[in-house]
């Protein structure tokens, strides 16, 4: 049998989440609306935080961050399926399935640092309120943003050129609806087990050391929290940590899921849908779980309303 490597498949047939006309052009109407929703909510939140003088502050500025990556995050996928939704046959060159997978190794390790740093920066802010301002202090904070960011970009390589270097044997048809870190190593006609093992090894760095930061923060701020003594006051720091709790609980948990278990040669709608939930859902509900449920949020954007419809 001849063997075709990843260089000599020149493009992918994706199948998407449907092969039915009617059911596309529904999935077409609903994944624009969310898109909308995702570029709106996210670009809402930057400019709210960028303009409103009350809200430079470390934990924002993790937020635009954040928001930033949310954007990106959506735009790997989402720009690509939806004309194609309206197509018969689905394709994507061999170039721009390596982009995609590349982009969103190195936006999702990224987001997992900064969801880390946020929760670092709450139990610093909860635990140690009087010293604050001076262990979070700018310098500091550019400094673990930049390195959430260059962490993620030199972690993604190591998987991408392992996964593109799989022979593929002619295989090209893949059953998602993007091209996902682990759909190519599903066409592999070698043992991949190395792989799984890489991405396993790796998922314990990028998804468990994150994972026990976010932890051990929390334990530390519910104790602090424990020990005020008003119901407000309690309330008033719970509330500060809620959003971003439900957000990691979600995130972490699909990504667990996806990553942390041996990869099956055959993907089932499951796992799409699996998959749908956690590429397009933090992107979409990020900016209303941090401003609906954010007091200083809510009157920054009061604010801003205000001066634009006087002015």
């Amino acid at each position: 049998m001849e063997k075709w490597n990843g260089s000599a498949v020149t493009e992918f047939i994706l199948l998407g989440l449907s092969d039915k006309p009617q059911v596309k052009v529904a999935l077409f109407v609903i994944f624009l609306v969310i898109y909308l929703i995702i570029l709106s909510g996210n670009i809402i939140l930057i400019t709210v935080c960028i303009l409103e003088p009350r809200l430079h502050s470390p934990m924002y500025f993790f937020l635009v961050n954040l928001a930033v990556l949310d954007i990106m995050y959506a735009s790997v996928s989402l720009p690509n399926m939806l004309p194609h939704l309206l197509m018969h046959t689905w394709t994507i060159s061999f170039s721009g399935c390596a982009a995609q997978i590349f982009t969103y190794l190195f936006l999702a390790i990224t987001e997992n640092f900064i969801l880390s740093i946020i929760a670092f920066d709450r139990y610093v802010a909860i635990c140690f309120p009087l010293h604050y301002s001076n262990l979070m202090n700018v310098p500091i904070c550019m400094k673990m943003v930049s390195a959430s960011w260059l962490a993620g970009l030199l972690l993604s390589v190591a998987p991408v050129v392992m996964v593109l270097q799989l022979p593929l044997c002619g295989q090209n048809v893949i059953n998602h609806f993007f091209c996902e870190p682990t759909t190519l190593t599903k066409l592999a006609c070698v043992d991949t087990f190395p792989i799984q093992i890489m991405t396993v090894s790796s998922g314990i760095f990028v998804l468990l050391l994150p994972v026990a930061v976010i932890i051990i923060s929390y334990i530390f701020i519910l104790s602090a929290i424990m020990r005020i003594r008003t119901t407000e006051g309690r309330s008033k720091a719970f509330s500060t940590c809620a959003s971003h709790l439900i957000n990691v609980t979600i995130i972490y948990g699909t990504s667990i899921f996806i990553y942390m278990k041996p990869v099956p040669k055959n993907s089932d709608n499951k796992e799409k849908m699996v998959a749908v939930f956690y590429t397009v859902g933090p992107p979409m509900w990020n900016p209303f779980i941090y401003s609906l449920r954010n007091k200083e949020m809510k009157i920054a954007l009061q604010s801003l309303m205000k001066k634009r419809l006087v002015h």
